[in-house]
């Protein structure tokens, strides 16, 4: 196969992703979200929150958000509070990753390959801020839907909480809006104050 071929190939598989549905509803709230509008839409949020992270490389971030979830694919999506999920992610989400990117020239890749590790290892300011709009993603949709998808799995502050542990090291600003919605889908009646 030549290396064109073998990058059509990905770009033709990567379409996938289109179909793998999230709990996440659209703003309107008339139907859930796709892992590809989701990356979209946390791609231009890097742009556009770029000064509460300044030391971010939007480039960087901006190509993380965008592959982070293509794993799903193979793996499915495992919603963010699914703890019988989370035990296996990690491997079925590996497994996808050596399939997907190892369908492109081998530079190409491993590239793609390390930003994905990145992003999961969660330690550089790069994978500190795609968390950031990964998680500030869903919870501005739940802030407007009426926390539809909290209230369908009966989430507890103390799991967004615990989900959200370390966005304040990478925002304090965005951080102090977050809890602000947390605590009024609570008094709302949309969020469980475990």
């Amino acid at each position: 196969m030549t290396r064109l071929e073998q990058q059509l190939q990905f770009i033709c598989e990567i379409d996938k992703v289109k179909n793998i549905f999230r709990q996440s509803y659209l703003t309107e709230g008339n139907r859930k979200e796709n892992d590809a509008e989701h990356s979209w839409h946390i791609a231009l949020m890097a742009v556009i929150l770029k000064e509460y992270v300044p030391e971010a490389d939007v480039a960087k971030v901006i190509t993380m958000v965008l592959i982070h979830d293509l794993v799903e694919i193979d793996a499915g999506d495992t919603y963010a509070y699914d703890e019988e999920g989370a035990k296996t992610k990690r491997d079925r989400e590996s497994a996808c990753a050596d399939r997907l990117f190892g369908m492109l020239p081998k530079e190409q890749g491993t590239m793609l390959r390390n930003l994905w590790e990145e992003f999961e290892a969660y330690e550089t300011i790069d994978a500190k801020y795609a968390h950031l709009l990964d998680n500030l993603q869903p919870m501005l949709l739940n802030d407007a839907t009426k926390g539809v998808s909290w209230k369908e799995h009966k989430v507890k502050k103390s799991q967004i909480y615990k989900r959200n542990e370390h966005i304040e090291e990478t925002s304090k600003e965005i951080w102090e809006y977050m809890k602000q919605i947390v605590e009024k889908q609570i008094q709302l009646g949309n969020i469980e104050a475990d």
